[in-house]
């Protein structure tokens, strides 16, 4: 074999002359000189250090100036541009001290007048030695790649460094040189390696202010290897949708691998490490579910480096339902005696118990009368469901469905006689903050059921139970007597809560109390309403809106001020659970000027005022004179409305205003009936017409005087009529007293009797006395002679009354009913006195009057 001893040594020679100047490298970057100097054509400028130094170090440079000749010239040394020193010789020295890290450049120049010359100049750099380098490791990717060595280099040197790193496998030595790409940390590729060889590496820094060299780093190739990610597929049981098998593929043969697994709703992992394998199969996942699986491998199963992750997203099948609905309901038995409103409503499943997209409820009613035997179903898509049943017991079912199936189902009973079954004792809500509330109680007193445990619900104060119910509750064992509720819970708000015991599956009593978890003052005041009254003010209020409540309402106050008043108002305190939402404030001033409001309260604190209103009662004297008035008024027509009052109330009139007795009877020519008889006897010439037959149109008259005599009648007998005729009247018609119960047209013969009159008087017409046309009280004649004849001749009817046919005198009192007469309508002031058609006067010494006669 002729290349058999050429390969290895050409290897040697390889590695021995990179070894070496590996080490004259290191050994060479250790020196530092003791001086710097830099000569320069005009002159040459020297520095007491090395052109590298580290911060703190004193510097004293020195300028020379050469065979130049320059008269009246300085010379100086200048940092940057900026002047340190000078001197009028030839040469100048300054000791600087250095404590900034980076170049600093010093130049010697000449001065001459305002010019300037550069002589020389020199460059001091200021840094640190570098640092021993850490965290040496070299890695792999895969198996066909090139080994990658790394390194922290430390704190900045601010100066040029070199890295070295050395590789040896016990036998052979190689250097591989780095240049400072990177400030903070090193990297560099070596040249493949073998399994089979054990390498140590070594990293070296140096720069013109020291060196350093990491600790060793010894390792294997099948340490530094890092396979690439294996591929891999999940594949699901069709008779289980929580099982499935991982199938993966890794170069080089793989005999150590790890799964872990999540659902994409959680941060932590579940692991699972697998040896010799490429397969696996996990049970007990969650339906419907989208899951993250990662594998990771290495090639040997106790060493080496474990590959990155390789991801894969998938969601598992569903499930039929595995979990119980929790199931609550309520109970109205407001719609009558047969019938009553049944409200369920249920938590949705956990999705680790649902299986997977629940698709709808059904819930199921059972009678427990077995009145109807046959169960009725319904089906919804809601978490609620209300149906107005028969006033009796149900067993009630709920169940959910998914695609897969149907949970099992979840059974209350509901109870009507919930009397018998005592609530919780001492109940009590206290705030915890973050929104929570403590809700704590006691056990029922007294109960012939054992307690099987207890619910406590819980809802916005102020909502509609009849809406979708925002309801939350929790059922909790018999053992516990107190519980923290925080599903739903809002700061600042008032929570109304109830707390029943179960008694066997039924619910028993219920006892509500108000809770919160943090309370403010009520940002709004309420709405304010004032009615006056009398002596007082009535004040109502509507409630505060829930969400300026802030908390729950713990009172109201009520404020009264008199306007302009310069002390305290008056203060009502009401408390929240007696408060009627009104309050009648008393003893107030007519006249005066009040200012009222009112504020809400809550644990927190008082809020601030709602709308204000401003009052003045009204003084008595603006309104009794017109009650006063119209209750007389009242008064007087009720009295009225009664005939035996409104008898007494003429008497009265009688006697307190006689005057209106005194007045002259009317004349009879001017009543209705005498109109009236005149429009039936039409036909009668004019000549013969005594009274106008018609109102219409008339002139009044002149007036004709009448002879009138008054004579004191017996009073008649109760219940009599007096009519119109006289004793001597009964030769020509037989004229009695008729009886009260007669009709009314048997009255109405009036008119055919002053018909007869006027007939006789016409016959017999002679002037009549002037004084009877209007006769006054005190112009009456004394009553005349009743055993002689008349002057006039004229009938006796009209000449010699009977005693019973004559009016009754003023003070005579009127017991019959029939001269219960409106006294203002039957004496009248004025006399429409009759026009005759011939000369002569018409004498009446007696006549009697029917007051039914008369227009009312």
């Amino acid at each position: 074999m002729p290349f058999a001893w050429i390969l290895p040594s050409a290897i040697w020679l390889v590695m021995h002359f990179t070894a070496e100047a590996c080490r004259k490298g290191i050994m060479t970057s250790s020196k530092a000189p003791r001086g710097t100097e830099e000569i320069c054509d005009k002159g040459r400028m020297t520095a007491n250090t090395a052109s590298a130094i580290q911060p703190g170090t004193n510097v004293t440079l020195s300028c020379y100036l050469g065979d130049l000749q320059t008269p009246k010239c300085r010379i100086g040394i200048f940092l940057n541009n900026s002047e340190q020193a000078k001197n009028s010789g030839r040469s100048v020295s300054k000791t600087f001290p250095v404590n900034t890290y980076g170049r600093h450049t010093f130049t010697c120049k000449t001065i001459c007048g305002g010019r300037k010359k550069l002589i020389c100049g020199i460059d001091i750099k200021c840094g640190n030695p570098p640092d021993e380098p850490g965290n040496v490791s070299c890695i792999q990717i895969g198996t066909d790649s090139h080994p990658v060595c790394t390194w922290d280099k430390g704190r900045l040197t601010y100066l040029d460094t070199t890295y070295v790193i050395q590789l040896s496998n016990g036998t052979h030595d190689l250097c591989f040189s780095e240049e400072s790409l990177n400030k903070t940390f090193g990297l560099l590729a070596l040249r493949k390696l073998n399994f089979d060889s054990n390498y140590t590496v070594v990293v070296s820094a140096s720069n013109k202010l020291g060196s350093a060299s990491s600790q060793p780093f010894t390792f294997t190739l099948i340490d530094i290897v890092k396979p690439h990610p294996p591929d891999f597929l999940v594949e699901f049981d069709s008779s289980s949708a929580t099982n499935c098998t991982l199938f993966w593929h890794n170069e080089a043969q793989a005999q150590h691998c790890r799964l872990r697994y999540r659902p994409l709703t959680r941060h932590s992992w579940s692991m699972v490490e697998i040896f010799s394998s490429e397969q696996y199969h996990l049970h007990g996942l969650e339906p419907d579910t989208a899951y993250e699986f990662q594998v990771s491998c290495k090639i040997h199963p106790e060493r080496g480096l474990w590959s990155d992750w390789k991801m894969n997203q998938t969601r598992t099948p569903e499930a039929e339902p595995t979990g119980i609905p929790d199931v609550w309901y309520r109970q109205e038995q407001d719609l009558g005696s047969q019938q009553q409103n049944i409200s369920l409503f249920w938590k949705a499943l956990r999705k680790s118990e649902a299986g997977g997209r629940i698709l709808g409820y059904r819930v199921t009613f059972e009678a427990l009368d077995h009145q109807n035997p046959l169960p009725e179903s319904h089906q919804t898509t809601h978490t609620s469901y209300s149906k107005v049943t028969p006033r009796v017991d149900y067993r009630i079912t709920v169940t959910a469905q998914n695609s897969r199936g149907r949970s099992p189902p979840a059974s209350i009973l509901t109870n009507l006689g919930i009397q018998d079954l005592p609530p919780p004792q001492q109940v009590s809500a206290m705030a915890m903050g973050n929104s929570s509330i403590l809700v704590s109680w006691k056990p029922p007193l007294r109960s012939a059921v054992p307690i099987s445990g207890y619910v406590v619900e819980w809802a916005e104060t102020g909502r509609n139970p009849h809406l979708e119910p925002h309801h939350t509750w929790a059922k909790l064992p018999a053992s516990n007597l107190s519980t923290v509720i925080a599903e739903h819970i809002k700061d600042n708000m008032c929570y109304q809560i109830r707390v029943f015991a179960l008694y066997q599956d039924r619910a028993g009593q219920a006892v509500s109390v108000r809770g919160y978890s943090t309370a403010q003052a009520p940002s709004a005041g309420p709405q304010m309403f004032t009615i006056p009254r009398a002596t007082g003010v009535l004040v109502s209020w509507e409630e505060i809106p829930v969400p300026q409540q802030r908390g729950c309402i713990t009172g109201y106050h009520v404020y009264l001020q008199t306007k302009d008043s310069q002390g305290d108002p008056q203060v009502y305190a009401i408390p929240s659970g007696a408060a009627p939402g009104s309050l009648y404030i008393p003893d107030l001033q007519p006249g005066e000027l009040y200012d009222l409001w009112v504020t809400g309260s809550t644990a927190a604190g008082e809020g601030p005022p709602g709308n204000s209103d401003r009052l003045r009662l009204e003084s008595a004297r603006g309104w009794v004179t017109p009650v006063l008035t119209c209750s007389f008024f009242i008064f007087s027509a009720c009295v009225c409305s009664v005939p035996p009052a409104r008898k007494a109330f003429h008497w009265l009139l009688s006697v307190l205003l006689p005057q209106w007795q005194n007045k002259a009877i009317p004349d009879p020519a001017n009543a209705t009936w005498a109109k009236s008889f005149m429009v039936t006897k039409a036909e009668l010439s004019s000549s013969s017409i005594l009274f106008l037959p018609s109102t219409i149109g008339f002139e009044e008259p002149e007036p004709t005087p009448v002879e009138e005599a008054f004579m004191q009648p017996d009073p008649p007998d109760p219940g009599d009529k007096l009519l119109v005729g006289s004793a001597g009247s009964r030769r020509h018609r037989d004229w009695t007293q008729e009886s009260s119960s007669s009709e009314p047209g048997e009255e109405q013969q009036l008119p055919e009797l002053y018909q007869r009159l006027v007939v006789e008087a016409m016959e017999h017409l002679q002037p009549v006395p002037e004084y009877i046309t209007n006769p006054g009280p005190t112009d009456l004649p004394p009553p005349p002679d009743t055993t002689r004849d008349h002057p006039m001749d004229l009938p006796e009817y009209i000449t010699s009354p009977s005693p019973t046919d004559l009016p009754l005198p003023a003070d005579t009192p009127m017991d019959h009913p029939e001269l219960e007469c409106h006294l203002l309508s039957i004496f009248p002031t004025t006399f429409l006195a009759p026009t005759l058609c011939c000369e002569g006067n018409l004498t009446l010494d007696r006549v009697k009057l029917n007051c039914s006669s008369f227009p009312r």
